[in-house]
């Protein structure tokens, strides 16, 4: 089965495979994303919607990214339902065509099924996107998830570090990275205890 299967099985099933509600790293950034409002968001891998949605509540122009035609059917559905105006495109991160300067604030939620290889060319398109002064806002798992097994890959070359992501990101005006351990209740796809890797970044 083929990683696009996987998750279209995945999100072929009833309800919201990591449920509904915004994720709460993402909500506790309220104030920052409020900043930007009128401006123009990018959500990249934002699956069934909850953070699209989310974003595009708080006043910006939101274009969810996503490479399963089944998730951004739901994301659509949930943007309706909660009265939201959400732009989406179905896209392998992988090939595609990063935007130039182009977004206010971009999102990355537990994007962690780039191979190592990939990632380089994630991390290069998601600085490309953002404009001079945007916000970048990512929450990842450690390489520690393995320990709980609460959710995300089992490859551990798929985990973040803190040095990762400075190597990644060392270059913006403001950086600000937060390891630690805590409780996750975002569906059936994330429950319990989790090692956590937070980046809050200005370009």
């Amino acid at each position: 089965m083929s990683e696009l299967e996987r998750w279209e099985a995945r999100y072929s099933q009833p309800g919201y495979w990591f449920g509904t509600a915004p994720n709460a790293f993402l909500k506790s950034k309220a104030d920052l994303i409020r900043e930007k409002s009128g401006g123009t968001a990018l959500s990249i891998a934002d699956g069934e919607g909850r953070n699209g949605v989310w974003l595009a509540e708080q006043g910006l122009d939101v274009l969810a990214v996503d490479f399963s035609p089944t998730a951004l059917e739901k994301s659509r559905k949930l943007a309706g339902e909660r009265g939201a105006t959400l732009r989406t495109e179905q896209a392998d991160l992988a090939s595609w065509s990063w935007p130039r300067e182009e977004f206010d604030v971009v999102v990355g939620i537990f994007f962690q099924f780039a191979t190592p290889e990939q990632r380089p060319g994630f991390f290069t398109g998601i600085k490309q996107a953002l404009r001079p002064g945007g916000l970048l806002l990512m929450q990842n798992y450690r390489a520690e998830q393995l320990q709980y097994r609460t959710g995300g890959p089992s490859d551990i070359e798929r985990l973040y570090t803190r040095a990762l992501l400075q190597e990644a990101f060392g270059d913006f005006s403001a950086l600000e990275i937060k390891e630690y351990d805590g409780m996750m209740s975002e569906g059936s796809g994330h429950a319990g205890m989790s090692a956590l890797i937070d980046l809050v970044g200005r370009k």
